[in-house]
């Protein structure tokens, strides 16, 4: 009898479960959803994450705020999120470094591996390498005869230490044998203003666009492996190498633990809004190729660029700001 009544005690409360979550994912969602940003407004990330919630905000029906939660390369916004209530109302526009290269320099208060649900992958970033229009300087091969011909003598800026600019560059630093001495900025703004003025010889860095469509500073490539409609005529680093294995990405994640049919509807929800032309569009404006991966790819991402970065970081004694 005892037996009896506890397996009905279970099928009762899988039952009432089941139930309450379905009823939660029908309801969902019913007030405004935050959308952290891990970096102050003006940036690549701020900008991707504005057009990302207005379009959800369409979709679903409620608010979406973006938030900005700027601090230690992202990882303040980061470690929020993480420790936020698991109910899809807490949400994380994450550049790719945020959560597989900052872990690797910084203490942070949160597991990348653990501590999020993969929601999206809202497009690659492209970092441009671009330098000053002084410079004789008009393709990757001639950076690098130039560079050995003047062996520590010339300067790329990033927005920072560990940045995916600055894991790029130490990356086309091992890859050419070349010696470049990394001038880390607080910021893309100050850095892409030296290049501009002729205080650095190389940037890398997506907000770097708009200064090359203004004849500002000389494209040589753009660190990706995707295609860029919006920076016609300027090569891919996997023209020079083909075994290129980094670029930058956004992802959207959402805190672990997050009830299965509120991540369903929103993983739903994100391949809506990355599949309209009009969103599309308006990232490709900011140098972010929107381009859909499953979870299951997005955490391969985060694997695979944690992996590569470590590589990187330990070869190029990376250190933090």
């Amino acid at each position: 009898m005892l037996k009896t009544t506890r397996v009905l005690t279970q099928s009762l409360l899988l039952s009432m479960t089941a139930i309450a979550a379905g009823v939660q994912a029908a309801d969902y969602p019913d007030h405004a959803i935050t959308y952290v940003v891990p970096y102050p407004p003006g940036g690549t990330n701020d900008s991707a994450g504005r057009i990302i919630a207005q379009a959800l905000e369409k979709r679903l029906g409620q608010p979406v705020v973006v938030e900005n939660r700027g601090g230690a390369a992202g990882t303040v916004g980061a470690g929020y999120v993480a420790h936020a209530k698991p109910d899809g109302y807490t949400l994380f526009n994450a550049s790719i470094g945020n959560v597989a290269i900052a872990p690797q320099l910084l203490p942070v208060s949160f597991d990348p591996f653990k501590d999020f649900t993969p929601l999206a992958h809202i497009g690659g970033s492209r970092s441009v390498i671009a330098v000053n229009p002084k410079l004789p300087i008009h393709s990757v091969a001639e950076l690098i005869d130039y560079a050995k011909q003047h062996p520590g003598e010339l300067t790329y800026g990033t927005s920072g230490n560990g940045t995916p600019g600055n894991i790029s560059m130490e990356y086309f630093r091992m890859l050419s044998g070349t010696d470049l001495l990394h001038i880390p900025y607080k910021g893309s703004a100050p850095a892409l203003a030296d290049a501009v003025a002729g205080h650095i010889d190389v940037v890398s860095d997506p907000l770097a666009n708009g200064f090359v469509k203004s004849g500002k500073l000389r494209p040589l490539a753009y660190f990706g492996v995707d295609k860029a409609p919006d920076l016609k005529g300027v090569p891919s680093i996997t023209e020079t190498w083909p075994q290129w294995a980094f670029s930058g990405s956004f992802i959207a994640l959402a805190p672990a633990k997050t009830p299965a049919p509120v991540v369903a509807k929103l993983r739903d929800t994100f391949n809506q809004v990355l599949s309209d032309p009009q969103t599309i569009k308006s990232l490709e404006a900011i140098g972010v190729s929107a381009e859909y991966k499953t979870p299951a790819q997005v955490d391969g991402l985060i694997n695979a660029t944690y992996t590569v970065s470590k590589d990187i970081i330990k070869k190029a004694n990376i250190k933090s700001n």
